[in-house]
């Protein structure tokens, strides 16, 4: 497994060297001038001349790439255009709620998805999975944005249950034990309108895994030989269905690790996600291709931890 292991870790390489250079022209060949921002009407031609001078984009592409690159090796990964701060900063202070909501989000859909998965595999064609199957049609079927909306209006406006907007009070002393309990109510809601919608995959997942395997032939042995009912469900069929969710869970939580864009837009929550939407339309570039290579590089993380567990759970599993 090891071995294993080590040649993903090198295959990540090329990868990653690939995305860098996608992501640079993209952000280099959007509409608009990076520093369309920054320019004063009474500017002169010299003064742009300068600025443009200054921060490097007067020089040829391929320099521009490999200074990038260079920087982002020493972890220097520029100044921000709109708040001339340095990128890692305005990053750093978003990653935390990024995370908090990624993971509050993570147990949430695992919490709704194994039941609800279990349930509709082991009852199928009756009336609680047909119930599950068209819950999973809904999901899919409703936009993100709206859903979070009709949520907010219902449970923040007018049940009043949950904050409208932001990640803490401004009330509580940062540091508190009230303000960390604030943090944790003002993620609830999102979290748990980004869970429902993202349970599709994992229920789809596990009820036709368990659908699979009670025609599988270890089970069919096992019924054989007169082994319980529960017994067969419980070591048999379970225990083989649950490997794909498992495995998943790697790239569950990094692929909501990137920013769950549509949720924190509505709920005016500060994390990754709205901060890679303001800095496209401030055409940020800086914020911007590191955002992209963070969400690129957490995919490919991702598949890797999925390739882990499941070899972990599977040693019969080997990635060739």
């Amino acid at each position: 497994m090891l071995k294993a292991i080590v040649r993903r870790l090198l295959i990540l390489i090329p990868q990653i060297i690939a995305l860098s250079i996608v992501v640079f022209i993209i952000a280099h060949f959007m509409p608009g001038d990076a520093l369309s921002g920054l320019y004063d009407q009474d500017m002169r031609e010299e003064d742009i001349a300068y600025i443009r001078h200054s921060m490097g984009l007067d020089r040829p592409m391929t320099v521009q790439y490999l200074n990038w690159v260079l920087g982002l090796f020493r972890f220097d990964f520029g100044r921000s255009f709109h708040t001339h701060r340095p990128v890692l900063d305005v990053i750093g202070e978003r990653a935390a709620n990024t995370f908090r909501l990624s993971l509050l989000t993570t147990i949430f859909m695992y919490l709704i998805a194994i039941p609800l998965g279990m349930v509709a595999g082991r009852y199928k064609e009756k009336f609680v999975d047909k119930l599950i199957v068209f819950y999973t049609f809904f999901a899919i079927a409703v936009p993100t944005m709206l859903f979070a909306i009709i949520n907010l209006w219902l449970f923040s406006f007018r049940l009043e249950w949950f904050p409208l907007l932001g990640s803490a009070d401004p009330m509580h002393t940062t540091g508190t034990l009230a303000f960390h309990l604030s943090k944790l109510h003002h993620l609830i809601l999102p979290a748990f309108t980004g869970a429902l919608l993202f349970t599709v995959g994992t229920i789809n997942i596990l009820r036709n895994q368990i659908i699979e395997n009670e025609n599988a032939d270890f089970v069919v042995t096992a019924r054989s030989k007169g082994a319980p009912r529960r017994a067969i469900y419980n070591r048999h069929i379970l225990k083989n269905a649950s490997l794909p969710v498992v495995a998943g869970f790697g790239s569950a939580i990094t692929g909501l690790l990137g920013g769950n864009i549509f949720i924190e837009k509505v709920f005016s929550f500060p994390g990754m996600g709205q901060l890679f939407v303001s800095s496209v339309i401030t055409r940020d570039y800086p914020v911007v291709n590191t955002l992209v290579m963070i969400y690129g590089v957490l995919i490919v993380v991702g598949v890797l931890l999925s390739d882990v567990f499941m070899m972990i759970l599977d040693p019969r599993i080997r990635v060739k």
